[in-house]
């Protein structure tokens, strides 16, 4: 049978199904003989969800009902009236919706990893996101507030990401610091020299690389990810002259040198790190 006048069959019958035209067990009937088996096990999974989220709603116990619509209730009034509260009600409830988010992505990811990253990540970006908030309705909005506010959710977020197996986190973290550390210095190191700007950066880079060796007997996760942020870092004092610094010489040149050096000493130290990231 044509695949084209099979489809229109079959959409027919789920039209019979779903306005009671036919008993339940005719249009399976139906179905059998006339879709493919894929399509079938689809229809029979998806009539089995729903079935599972009627049975449930119809299961469903008052008190249930009451703690549904009770929490709807509360996430609404603290949305609505968020700025009305005392800065220390702020943060914790800043502090228990984070909380929430991490303990449910954690008990999530055993079934999905993706949902349990995602409902984890949007824990981590309340924290930031209602932090950068709070500071900004209270009128904290100078440069040391947004700094210490960064420095704490780079270092929980290396602290987490590591006890929970999370490298995309922990590499974030590290990304947060590094953007604290540059932020420091365009505020205290003004008018640095070519060669200051990579000390500030060089012998960080180093101890990156002497701590991905140093915890890859450990845990070679969190070994990779202090290698690939021994790599950045390697590179920073360009960038921080493109980003920060004014009328920067050289930095072509130096660029050049930095990957001809950092290739050679890759290449030359293929057998080590390798085994540390591996």
């Amino acid at each position: 049978m044509n695949q084209d006048r099979r489809q229109i069959i079959v959409k027919e019958i789920d039209h019979w199904r779903r306005s009671k035209l036919l008993p339940d067990q005719y249009c399976d009937f139906l179905m059998n003989l006339y879709a493919d088996q894929d399509t079938v096990h689809e229809s029979k999974q998806q009539q089995h969800t729903v079935g599972k989220a009627i049975a449930a709603v119809q299961r469903a116990t008052g008190l249930q009902w009451f703690l549904t619509f009770g929490t709807f209730t509360l996430i609404s009034f603290v949305v609505l009236y968020f700025n009305e509260f005392h800065l220390l009600l702020q943060m914790a409830v800043v502090a228990l919706g984070t909380a929430v988010f991490l303990r449910i992505g954690q008990r999530l990811r055993s079934r999905n990893e993706a949902a349990g990253l995602a409902i984890t990540s949007t824990g981590m970006l309340l924290l930031l996101g209602g932090g950068l908030y709070m500071l900004n309705v209270h009128g904290l909005d100078q440069w040391g507030w947004k700094t210490g506010l960064l420095a704490f959710c780079s270092l929980f977020w290396i602290v987490y990401g590591i006890a929970a197996r999370i490298p995309a986190l922990h590499f974030s973290g590290w990304l947060a610091a590094i953007l604290v550390y540059a932020w420091l210095l365009s505020q205290f190191m003004v008018d640095s020299k070519w060669y200051e700007i990579q000390l500030y950066w060089l012998p960080i880079a180093c101890l990156f690389g002497w701590g991905s060796w140093f915890v890859h007997r450990w845990s070679k996760p969190a070994s990779a990810v202090l290698f690939v942020t021994c790599a950045l870092v390697w590179f920073m004092p360009e960038l921080y002259s493109v980003m920060i610094v004014d009328g920067a010489i050289w930095l072509q040149l130096q660029l050049i040198v930095k990957i001809a050096i950092g290739g050679g000493l890759l290449f030359a130290m293929r057998k080590q790190w390798m085994v540390w990231v591996v």
